[in-house]
C-alpha cells in the first residue's frame, strides 16, 4: 500500500483534486493524515476505480545544480515537484551540485550503485539534462540492466537557463585546460630527465677537460 498525495491520488482515479477532495469530506474516500496534509491510500483509490494495485513500484529522485554553491532554492523545488506527482514510495533523494557534462559526480554515483543493489525500481528527474548533458541514453541503459526505470517528468525542452549552460561551458573549459596543462607539465618533466640523464652519460667537452683539470691539480697537490 501507497500512501499519495492529493494531486497524485486525484490523478490516479481521473477526477480533479477539488472532487477528490469533496469525496474524502463526505467519507466516501479513507483518508490518512500525515500531520496537516491528508493521504490517500492507493488501495483505496484502486478498489474505487477497479484497476489493481501496482505493488513494488520504489522511486528514486535525482536532483542537480551546476553551481557548487547557492542554488539550493532550485533542488528544493525540484524535489517538490517529483514528490508531489510520485505514484510510488519515494526510497531516496540523490542532489548533484555539479555540471551536467561531468560524468562522476557524487550523488549519480551512489544512485548507480543502490540502482544495483536493487533498492529502487525507478528513476526520476523534472527534465532530462538534470541525469545528463549528453549520454543519457547509456545511462538509461545502465539501470535498465538493474531493471531500473527512467521518467522524466518535462519529456521536451531543457532544465538550464543560460547561466546554467554558460556554467556548463566554463567547467568543460576548465576541464581541457586542466589536462592540456597537466600533459605540458609531464612532457617537460620526461624532457628534463631524459637530458639529465644525457649529460650524465655524455657530458659536454668542456665539463670533461674542467673535470680533468681538477683532477691533475689534486694530483699535483
Amino acid at each position: 500500500m501507497e500512501l499519495l498525495r492529493l494531486a497524485v491520488a486525484a490523478r490516479r482515479v481521473g477526477v480533479h483534486p477539488g472532487t477528490l477532495r469533496l469525496w474524502a469530506n463526505e467519507g466516501k474516500v479513507p483518508v490518512v493524515w500525515v500531520g496537516r496534509e491528508r493521504r490517500f491510500s492507493s488501495t483505496a483509490l484502486d478498489s474505487l476505480t477497479g484497476a489493481p494495485d501496482a505493488p513494488g513500484r520504489r522511486e528514486a529522485l535525482y536532483v542537480r545544480v551546476s553551481g557548487t554553491s547557492g542554488q539550493e532554492s532550485s533542488l528544493a523545488a525540484q524535489e517538490a515537484e517529483l514528490r508531489v506527482s510520485a505514484s510510488g514510495v519515494v526510497v531516496a533523494v540523490f542532489k548533484d551540485r555539479a555540471s551536467g557534462l561531468r560524468e562522476s559526480r557524487p550523488g549519480l554515483d551512489r544512485l548507480l550503485k543502490r540502482a544495483a543493489a536493487g533498492e529502487f525500481t525507478h528513476v526520476r528527474v523534472t527534465h532530462g539534462d538534470r541525469l545528463a548533458r549528453f549520454g543519457t541514453g547509456w545511462l538509461t541503459q545502465v539501470l535498465a540492466h538493474h531493471h531500473v526505470t527512467v521518467e522524466v517528468l518535462h519529456a521536451k525542452g531543457a532544465a538550464g537557463g543560460m547561466e546554467e549552460l554558460l556554467d556548463d561551458f566554463m567547467s568543460l573549459v576548465a576541464t581541457f585546460a586542466g589536462r592540456m596543462y597537466a600533459m605540458r607539465s609531464r612532457a617537460s618533466r620526461r624532457r628534463l630527465l631524459a637530458e639529465a640523464e644525457g649529460r650524465v652519460e655524455h657530458p659536454a667537452p668542456e665539463a670533461e677537460a674542467e673535470a680533468e683539470a681538477e683532477v691533475a691539480g689534486e694530483r699535483r697537490g
